[in-house]
């Protein structure tokens, strides 16, 4: 039985598929409206267990009765209730080095944070958010000007072969976690609300994360990606000259934007199109 929801657990639900275990029942988030307007469309999930013949079941309790000796949970987005559990055990594949990053968030709060390492586990299931022993754990570096869907996406893989990993041997008595536990709090939109006396570097990270925003002329102005500048300019934080911003520590260089009601582009070409005065600050 598979137990995930996001583009992120496709990968590993396709390996154990591909590696001939029996899954018998596939539990995902229901069908969603991606748009305003759009019809609901179907998980990540769902799409891919559909393509591979699985049944599909939005319904946790659904569990109980399926007939699965152990339940694979990925991203699924829901802590599973004590008498299920009590029914089939169940692992998790988490993205960060338990103790450290509990939770919703884990990849985006590492890169806040300014992690040199992140990792993934595969863990046991408890009740307790994240609180599960721990089969296997993985250290993957965080490059330096990583995004977090591609930091994701290099601990999925490892996260996988981890799991693959972990089956094949059979799983021995988990290892309880150590040290002091700190939480991934899922990210809001305050969270990317890009505060322009912060650092340069603080900021870049904000960025990495994706969906940072901040106001130019009182609309919103999404920044999705930036590098930092070896340029000092004066000027109030949030201060724009051209294409670089004056931050609380540093310069930063933008590099793609999109503002309010129009798609991505280069900073320069929007730059170009909205001819900043001297003395205009982002944030305001």
């Amino acid at each position: 039985m598979y137990l995930g929801t996001p583009a992120a657990a496709v990968p590993t639900l396709s390996a154990l598929h591909d590696a001939g275990y029996e899954i018998s029942l596939v539990v995902t988030g229901g069908d969603r409206r991606r748009g305003r307007r759009s019809a609901p469309t179907a998980s990540p999930v769902k799409e891919a267990a559909q393509r591979l013949g699985l049944p599909v079941s939005h319904d946790l309790a659904s569990v109980a009765g399926c007939g699965a000796q152990l339940g694979v949970v990925v991203a699924y987005g829901r802590l599973i209730p004590e008498d299920l559990l009590a029914e089939v055990p169940m692992v998790n594949l988490h993205f960060s080095l338990l103790p450290r990053w509990r939770g919703a968030a884990p990849v985006e709060r590492a890169i806040l944070a300014g992690d040199a390492v992140a990792g993934v586990c595969v863990m046991a299931v408890e009740v307790g958010l994240d609180t599960g022993g721990v089969y296997a754990r993985s250290e993957v570096p965080v490059g330096h000007a990583e995004t977090a869907d591609e930091l994701r996406s290099r601990l999925v893989e490892a996260g996988t072969r981890l799991l693959l990993g972990v089956l094949a041997d059979g799983l021995a008595a988990p290892t309880p976690q150590v040290g002091e536990p700190v939480y991934a709090h899922k990210i809001g939109p305050d969270d990317l609300e890009l505060d322009w006396s912060l650092s340069a570097t603080s900021l870049a990270r904000v960025v990495r994360i994706g969906g940072a925003w901040t106001v130019y002329r009182g609309r919103r102005l999404k920044v999705w990606s930036v590098e930092p500048a070896a340029v000092t300019l004066d000027g109030e934080p949030g201060s724009l000259v051209g294409d670089l911003v004056v931050t609380g520590g540093g310069t930063l260089r933008l590099l793609e934007v999109q503002p309010e009601s129009r798609g991505r582009q280069a900073a320069d070409a929007w730059v170009m199109g909205a001819r900043p005065v001297e003395g205009e600050r982002l944030g305001t």
